[in-house]
């Protein structure tokens, strides 16, 4: 059922007595949208360093992530790209991260070494969040190895302070991460997930045909615990995994997604696991969290296997009100859809739909909910990539370079995939892992950066043309953290309702931007936003015009609006209220 019939439908309905249903005032369709490849006309010329030559250590398959960063807090989002580099002995190239500065008008510019970032490490995601409360967002990269903090120190450079933070010394294989104020005390902490006990010197063999090496799966290495970090509010930082109830050395955690699964308003922590068990942990609200991922169904596929899960999302996607789930796995496993029943209970949807008949054959990574044609419902994007260069020799139907997934949300829970609908270069096949979305160009609508293992980083801007409106929101807290990670932000727009979480973490080793964006279809009319803060602080604005971004301060409201520039990207203009 399209969603045009589906909303007459439940007009009928309502008019001859029928159930008492909400009917959704739909904006135009998906029609003419492009995804338009700019990353040459941008600016960004980077190439992953998997630091591979031969041997198919495990590290070389997984990287790399990437994050938008508004790092100058000019409104615009910058582009920070993690690289890996070569292993010892087989030394080439000189490989670092990568920051490129948004110059507003459509191109980036490349300002590592200025920011003080030209560093070389063997990097795997990347987590964003102003974790000291100073107004300026902060980075976290993981690495294989040491991973590192950077503190912005707000003209444009960043320092190193994993040592005085208190983080140095611990070597592991650390994946994604996110930052979370999981004891709601207004400080930011970090949880980092960790994959398996590996290093160059207990790598294994590992054969596909018998004969040539290929990379391991997880199942040969012992596993490794997630690590949560409290922030002590002086820069520093306290190891409190397993206080706080969250060790667990079997675990082989790949993707972290922040959510409030129970809606108590304390976060709970979501981590996909490579053949183990997922984790769903539920915040008790004293600084301990309970493994309740069995108990939710979210642990096992539905004939209670565990799956290679890769990268991890939560939204309502359906506004029942919930938080869903989505989990991209291997091939041959279909990607997880998992809908919110409340009381705990999650119910796998996938394979009755069209995100699991479309993705059985597809291995994903970044994955999230977005929504894309700014029409109100919530989207799914997979980034796609095998890890084998010759899969195709042993499963014929498997690709290597693999096309990513767009599946556009018919509403009542109903997507339909429309990846060859939206332009010719994003259907193109890739062997993609990370993925995030920000707005690059102030024009309302979310634009994607994909990263490639071995390959290229590919931006994306997002030119819709039905022109639907949108309200994007970003929050500055005041007693809760700086950034308002945590706040629930609630819209009302003629009769209809949404709702979002501010995250920091989700995707694989990625990190989108710190804005949420509310798409309000073909509705102009004015809304109102309600923000519930983590500090318990609510905030209400009523009467906001659409086609802007306001920025919302705790216990004060909209301090500034930022229209958005739907002609010139360079052009926009900003009015900051007093």
């Amino acid at each position: 059922m399209n969603r045009r019939l589906f909303n007459a439908c439940a007009m009928l309905t309502m008019l001859f007595g029928g159930l008492l249903v909400s009917v959704v005032a739909f904006g135009q369709g998906a029609e003419g949208i492009t995804f338009t490849d700019i990353t040459q006309s941008a600016g960004i010329n980077f190439t992953h360093n998997s630091g591979a030559f031969g041997n198919k250590y495990l590290p070389e398959s997984l990287g790399p992530g990437c994050a938008f960063i508004d790092y100058d807090n000019d409104g615009y989002p910058d582009v920070l790209l993690i690289n890996g580099q070569d292993w010892p002995g087989h030394a080439r190239i000189k490989s670092t991260l990568k920051l490129y500065h948004n110059n507003r008008n459509g191109t980036f510019t490349d300002v590592t070494a200025k920011a003080g970032l030209d560093i070389s490490l063997y990097g795997m995601g990347v987590a964003v969040a102003d974790y000291d409360n100073d107004g300026f967002d902060d980075i976290f990269i993981t690495a294989l190895g040491q991973s590192h903090l950077f503190h912005n120190n707000g003209n444009g450079t960043f320092t190193d302070v994993t040592a005085s933070a208190g983080l140095s010394g611990i070597r592991e294989f650390s994946t994604s991460a996110a930052w979370v104020d999981y004891d709601r005390d207004g400080k930011l902490d970090l949880i980092v997930a960790n994959y398996v006990q590996w290093t160059p010197e207990t790598d294994l063999r590992c054969t596909l045909d018998g004969s040539h090496k290929s990379y391991c799966t997880p199942e040969s290495y012992r596993g490794a615990s997630a690590r949560l970090w409290h922030n002590l509010g002086n820069g520093k930082f306290e190891d409190v995994t397993k206080k706080s109830g969250l060790y667990d050395p079997m675990s082989k955690n790949l993707g972290v997604a922040v959510l409030d699964f129970n809606g108590d308003g304390w976060p709970d922590l979501l981590l996909a696991n490579d053949t183990q068990p997922n984790k769903l942990y539920k915040n008790n609200g004293n600084g301990t969290f309970t493994e309740s991922a069995v108990m939710a169904g979210i642990a096992f596929s539905e004939d209670g296997v565990a799956r290679a899960g890769m990268g991890v999302d939560a939204a309502d996607y359906d506004r029942s009100g919930r938080p869903g789930i989505i989990i991209s796995n291997f091939s041959n496993q279909m990607m997880s859809l998992y809908h919110n029943e409340g009381h705990g209970l999650f119910v796998d949807e996938a394979q009755r739909s069209a995100v699991g008949q479309r993705s059985l054959l597809s291995l994903g990574f970044g994955c999230f909910f977005f929504d894309y044609d700014l029409d109100g419902w919530l989207d799914i994007f997979v980034a796609n990539g095998h890890i084998e260069s010759d899969i195709e020799k042993i499963q014929t139907r498997i690709k290597y370079r693999q096309p990513p997934h767009l599946f556009r949300n018919l509403g009542a829970g109903k997507f339909e995939e429309v990846t060859t609908s939206v332009g010719e270069a994003l259907k193109l096949p890739r062997v993609a892992r990370g993925a995030a979305y920000a707005d690059i160009d102030n024009d309302g609508d979310l634009d994607l950066l994909i990263t490639t293992n071995g390959g290229p980083a590919v931006l994306f801007r997002n030119d819709l043309a039905n022109r639907n409106h949108a309200l994007r929101v970003k929050l500055q807290g005041t007693n809760s953290n700086r950034d308002g990670i945590g706040s629930v932000v609630r819209v009302e727009h003629g009769g209809q309702h949404q709702w979002q979480m501010l995250r920091s973490g989700s995707s694989y080793l990625s990190q989108s931007e710190l804005v949420l964006t509310f798409g309000l279809g073909a509705d102009a009319g004015a809304v109102s936003v309600q923000v519930e803060w983590p500090s318990g602080q609510v905030d209400k604005v009523s009467a906001v015009a659409v086609d802007q971004t306001v920025t919302i301060q705790e216990g004060k409201g909209i301090i500034s609006v930022r229209k958005f520039a739907r002609t010139n990207p360079a052009v926009s203009s900003i009015r900051t209220l007093h």
